[in-house]
């Protein structure tokens, strides 16, 4: 079998073959949206792409069948938008992709799904796509932004702030470490500031330009390169741990 994961770059054979071997076939969710004044608006599916890349070949080379498909790049960010640079999809529209997604992979016989997303935003809607799917397609759907699973991992690696944010210490460091030419460091400076995106208590939506006034949460001056590519080891390590745990995929979700 061959060592490619990225669903595109295969055959249709090759995927029946992928199929039939129970492979996980993991679909990443991310965001086109404002990211400060100095990261680039892909910041969510290029970061939630390439953690499930890495994931996945980490999986693989402990022999787990596995494909990756196309990053789902758009997503729920009708709370970025008064930032301008921000795609944003209505809820019904986005779940109706996203099972459109899992239904065709149910029908070409993949048994194990994992809704991998990469954007806050997208959290709440894909927690309740996974209920709905699940006893709907009858197969077994593992979801979550990738930042929850690995809350100790990421905390252990940063020195500012407390867990992943927006715009923030790990989040540019991880874009420095993948694509360096997209960050504006001379403007980060002004994109700083330091605080921690809690809401306490009954949820109520609110813009980000509400608690923001640049669009970032969290301190990008703390970013590294090196503490990019830490980050990215060592949360596709645990997930591929994670993932690769048959008892996940045995517990049963029917009664």
């Amino acid at each position: 079998m061959s060592t490619e994961v990225e669903f595109r770059r295969l055959r249709a054979d090759e995927l029946r073959a992928r199929a039939a071997a129970n492979a996980v076939a993991i679909v990443p969710f991310g965001a086109i949206e404002q990211h400060g004044p100095h990261l680039p608006v892909e910041v969510d599916s290029l970061l939630g792409n390439e953690v499930a890349l890495r994931t996945a070949r980490k999986m693989a080379a402990r022999a787990e069948p596995v494909v990756v498909l196309p990053m789902v790049w758009t997503g729920v960010s009708e709370h970025h938008m008064s930032f301008g640079g921000t795609i944003t999809l209505d809820l019904a529209t986005y779940a109706a992709l996203a099972e459109g997604i899992c239904r065709s992979l149910v029908r070409h016989g993949f048994r194990r799904l994992v809704l991998l997303n990469g954007h806050g935003g997208n959290d709440n809607a894909l927690r309740c796509i996974a209920d709905d799917l699940t006893p709907k397609l009858g197969v077994p759907i593992v979801q979550f932004t990738y930042w929850h699973p690995t809350a100790a991992e990421i905390a252990a690696v940063l020195e500012t702030q407390t867990q992943l944010l927006h715009a923030c210490e790990a989040e540019t460091a991880m874009t420095m470490a993948l694509r360096p030419e997209l960050v504006a460091g001379d403007r980060i400076p002004a994109a700083s500031q330091a605080m921690e995106y809690v809401q306490p208590g009954p949820y109520r939506w609110r813009a980000l330009g509400a608690v923001s006034s640049t669009g970032v949460i969290g301190n990008p001056a703390a970013a590294t390169p090196e503490k990019g590519e830490r980050l990215l080891d060592a949360i596709s390590t645990k997930l591929s741990d994670i993932l690769c745990n048959g008892d996940l995929w045995a517990a049963p979700f029917q009664a």
